[in-house]
């Protein structure tokens, strides 16, 4: 039993607990391509270990599914991840306000800064994406060119 003086310490998870725990939500294999580097429900894991320098996620107003910033949360109270969120309301009303949770890593803050300005660009001001939009946002995001490649060739036969 705990007495008067007694303190409860919360452990901040390592690498390992995130990979063994998995409670991040992600997206189904089959909705990944298989020759692109998955970083869905892997961004915090990947962010410590320096190998992402940025994470985004959004949705619409009310949230439609659980984001991982329970997860991101003590990294961010300890400065080793950087959070800056906003909601985004369609100028033309062609989209519902969407929120936008996005991290970097210390140093990496001009990467929110232009996804920002991009998602304002394409869902506040009602903006095409284009190959080159795609591209840049996946580079900000910090996936291999050879997966962005993939990535927007996949992304422009569903859109086309």
């Amino acid at each position: 039993m705990l007495g008067v003086c007694d303190a409860i310490v919360h452990r901040i998870p390592t690498l390992d607990d995130l990979r063994e725990s998995r409670s991040i939500v992600s997206m189904t294999d089959d909705e990944i391509p298989p020759e692109i580097g998955p970083h869905e429900g892997r961004e915090l894991e990947l962010m410590l270990a320096g190998k992402k320098p940025a994470a985004m996620f959004s949705d619409v107003v009310p949230a439609s599914f659980e984001w991982p910033e329970e997860e991101f949360e003590p990294y961010v109270l300890s400065g080793e991840i950087i959070k800056r969120e906003e909601v985004i309301k369609s100028s033309n009303g062609r989209w519902l306000p969407s929120r936008y949770v996005y991290y970097a890593l210390p140093g990496e803050e001009a990467r929110i800064d232009r996804l920002s300005q991009i998602n304002q660009r394409l869902f506040g001001d009602g903006e095409k994406t284009t190959k080159d939009v795609e591209s840049e946002i996946g580079r900000l995001l910090g996936y291999a060119e050879k997966d962005i490649q993939v990535y927007v060739r996949r992304f422009l036969q569903i859109e086309g």
